[in-house]
């Protein structure tokens, strides 16, 4: 069941890698500019309370549900 959908707002990100290591479901990667990016099309149920964490820790705010 997809319960929800989010990305990272690239202007905003620093590249701390906090959701990337929070998530440790494989939502979140680096890409080649070394900034996090959402690496999985949809949320599951299973991985909200870990997404929902990341999004508190980003320290820039940079990541946003769709």
């Amino acid at each position: 069941m997809i319960i929800m959908k989010v990305s990272v707002n690239q202007d905003k990100c620093i590249g701390c890698g906090s959701c990337v290591s929070i998530t440790d479901c494989k939502i979140f990667d680096f890409n080649d500019d070394d900034k996090a990016q959402v690496v999985v099309d949809n949320i599951k149920e299973e991985d909200k309370e870990k997404v929902h964490t990341a999004m508190e820790y980003c320290p820039t705010d940079a990541i946003s549900e769709k």
